[in-house]
C-alpha cells in the first residue's frame, strides 16, 4: 500500500474510531429501559433531531448516487429529484412533526411508528402493529445490505481491499455502536455524520468550482454536450457494448478524449411530477418520523425544521453541482452510469492531501453508516417491542426486550452481509422498491391518522395494504405499458392508498368517542 493510501486510511480510521467511542459513551444511559434504548427517552434537542434525521435519510445516495446522475445526464433528473425531496422535507417537518410528537405521547406513549398506529386506533388485536412491523422488517433489512455494499465498494475501490473483508468490517463497527448505545448513540453519531457529510460536500464543490474556472469555465466546457445544462431536458450519452474482464459492459463512446452525446430528450411535465414524487415518501419514512417522536418538546419542532431544511438545501444543491462540475473537469473519465457515482471520490482525492482526503471521503461512510444504524434499530424495535412484546409475550421484562433487540440486530447484520456479498441483481431491484414501499404503505396513513378524525381502523389496514401492494403491482405490471403509466410507482400507490382510506372510512362505523377525544387532545397538546 502506498504512503498516500496509508495516510488516507489513517484519516478514515480516526473517524471510525470516533463512532465506536460514542457508542461506548452512550451505553451508560441507553441500557436502562426500552423507551431510552429505542427513543432516547424523548430527549433529543433540535440539532440532534434535525441532523440525525437528514443524515439517516440521505445515506450514500447523497454523495454517490445524486452526483453520479448529474455527471452522466446533466441537470434534468438530478435537479427535479432533489427539489422533490427538499419540498418533502420542508412539508414533513412543517406539517407532521409537531402533531406526531404530541400524538405519539398521548397514544399511550408509543415509541415506534407501528406501535403508534396500533395505539392510535385502539387496535386490541394488534393487527396494525404486526402488519407495520413486518413491512418495516422486510424493507429495512434489505436497506441495511445496500449500505454495507457502499462501505465495501468504497474501500475496495480506493485500497484494492477484498470486498468481503470491508463489508464485514463495516458491519461489525455499525453493529457495535448501535447495539451498545441504542437510539441515543445513533442520534449523536448521526449528528456528527451529518456535519461531516455537508462539510465534505461543500469542500469538494468549492475546490472543484475553483479548478474548473468558475461559472464561465464550467459553461464553456459543457457547451458541447446537448441539453446537459437544461432543467427541462436530459442529456443522452451515446453508448456501446465492450468486453471487460470477460464480461459485456455498456460504456459511453469517447472520441479523441471527448465524450459523445446524442441530441438529448425532453423532460416533460409528467416526468417532472413523477420524479418529484420522491418527496411523498417522507411522510412514511420511520427513520425520519421517529426523530419527531424523540424531540424533548413540541416547541423544538420549529428550530429543528429550520436546521433540517437549510442542511437539506445546501447538501442536495452541492451534490448536484459536484456532478456538473465533475463532468466539466473530467469529461471522459467515467463512462458508465455506475462509474459516474465515483465522481465525489475522484474529486476528493485530486483536490486534497491524502490525510485530509481520507477525512473528506469519510463523508461517504458517514452517509452510509448514518442510514444503516437507523435501519437496524428500526428493525430491532419492530421485532422486539412490536412483535415479541406486543404479540408474543406481553409481560416480557425490559431487559428481555432489549436483549431480543440486540439479537435481532445481529441476525439482521448477518442477513445484510449476505445480501451485500451475493451480487444478485434481483435483490437490488427489490431495494429500489423500498422507498416507494414504505412511503406508500405508511405515508398516507400517517397523514390521515394525524389530521382526519374520521379515519377508521378498517381504513387504516386497507390503506396500508393497498399502498404497499400497489407499489409492487405498478412497478412489475402496469409500468410496463409505458407512456403515462411509466411513472414512479410511489405516486399512483400513494394516491390510491389515500383514496382507499377515505372510501373505507366513510363506509365503516366512525371511531369511538375515546379515539376522537385523543385526536382532539393531540390537536392542541404541548409537551
Amino acid at each position: 500500500m502506498s504512503t498516500a493510501n496509508i495516510q488516507m486510511l489513517i484519516g478514515i480510521g480516526v473517524y471510525l474510531a470516533a463512532t465506536v467511542v460514542i457508542g461506548l459513551w452512550c451505553a451508560r444511559r441507553s441500557n436502562t429501559n426500552p423507551e431510552e434504548y429505542f427513543l432516547a427517552k424523548r430527549g433529543f434537542g433540535p440539532w440532534v433531531a434535525s441532523l440525525s434525521a437528514e443524515a439517516s435519510d440521505m445515506s450514500g445516495w447523497l454523495l454517490m448516487g445524486l452526483p453520479g446522475v448529474a455527471y452522466f445526464t446533466g441537470y434534468g433528473e438530478a435537479f427535479w429529484t432533489a427539489l422533490g425531496l427538499f419540498i418533502g422535507t420542508w412539508v414533513n417537518w412543517g406539517v407532521v412533526a409537531k402533531r406526531l410528537r404530541a400524538y405519539s405521547e398521548i397514544a399511550q406513549n408509543a415509541i415506534t411508528l407501528p406501535e403508534f398506529f396500533s395505539k392510535r386506533f385502539h387496535d386490541k388485536r394488534r393487527i396494525l402493529l404486526a402488519l407495520a412491523a413486518i413491512i418495516s422488517l422486510l424493507f429495512f433489512s434489505i436497506y441495511v445490505g445496500a449500505q454495507f455494499i457502499t462501505f465495501g465498494k468504497l474501500f475496495s475501490y480506493i485500497f484494492n481491499a477484498p470486498m468481503i473483508a470491508m463489508v464485514i468490517l463495516g458491519a461489525v463497527i455499525v453493529l457495535f455502536y448501535t447495539v451498545m448505545g441504542g437510539f441515543r448513540a445513533v442520534g449523536v453519531t448521526d449528528l456528527i455524520q451529518g456535519i461531516l457529510m455537508i462539510c465534505a460536500l461543500v469542500l469538494v464543490l468549492g475546490f472543484g468550482f475553483y479548478h474548473a474556472g468558475g461559472i464561465s469555465g464550467i459553461a464553456r466546457n459543457l457547451a458541447a454536450f446537448p441539453r446537459f445544462t437544461d432543467f427541462f431536458g436530459i442529456a443522452t450519452p451515446l453508448t456501446q457494448k465492450v468486453i471487460e474482464n470477460g464480461k459485456e459492459v455498456t460504456r459511453q463512446v469517447i472520441e479523441n478524449g471527448v465524450p459523445q452525446f446524442g441530441p438529448g430528450a425532453n423532460y416533460g411535465f409528467l416526468t417532472i411530477i413523477s420524479t418529484m414524487a420522491w418527496g411523498l415518501g417522507y411522510f412514511g419514512m420511520p427513520q425520519v418520523l421517529v426523530r419527531f417522536m424523540a424531540l424533548k418538546k413540541t416547541s423544538m419542532v420549529r428550530p429543528s425544521r429550520n436546521i433540517a431544511i437549510i442542511w437539506c438545501f445546501i447538501a442536495q444543491a452541492a451534490a448536484v453541482l459536484i456532478g456538473i462540475v465533475g463532468r466539466s473537469l473530467m469529461p471522459a473519465l467515467l463512462t458508465s452510469a455506475g462509474d459516474a457515482e465515483n465522481i465525489f471520490i475522484h474529486m476528493g482525492r485530486q483536490f486534497f492531501p491524502p490525510l485530509l482526503a481520507g477525512v473528506v471521503i469519510s463523508g461517504i461512510l458517514a452517509a452510509s453508516m448514518s442510514s444503516c444504524d437507523s435501519y437496524m434499530l428500526i428493525v430491532a424495535s419492530s421485532l422486539a417491542n412490536d412483535i415479541f412484546k406486543g404479540l408474543i409475550w406481553k409481560k416480557a421484562s425490559d431487559v428481555i426486550v432489549m436483549w431480543i433487540a440486540r439479537v435481532t440486530m445481529l441476525a439482521v447484520t448477518i442477513f445484510a452481509v449476505l445480501i451485500a456479498l451475493s451480487g444478485n441483481d434481483s435483490i437490488f431491484r427489490v431495494v429500489s422498491y423500498a422507498w416507494a414501499g414504505l412511503g406508500a404503505a405508511f405515508g398516507p396513513l400517517v397523514l390521515f391518522s394525524l389530521f382526519w378524525k374520521r379515519t377508521t381502523f378498517p381504513a387504516a389496514v386497507a390503506g396500508m395494504l393497498t399502498g404497499g401492494v400497489m407499489v409492487i403491482v405498478w412497478k412489475n405490471c402496469i409500468a410496463r405499458l409505458g407512456g403515462a403509466f411509466a411513472v414512479y410507482e410511489l405516486l399512483p400507490a400513494f394516491l390510491l392508498s389515500c383514496l382507499v382510506i377515505v372510501i373505507v372510512s366513510l363506509a365503516t362505523k366512525k371511531p369511538s368517542r375515546d379515539i376522537e377525544a385523543e385526536f382532539e387532545q393531540a390537536k392542541i397538546a404541548e409537551f
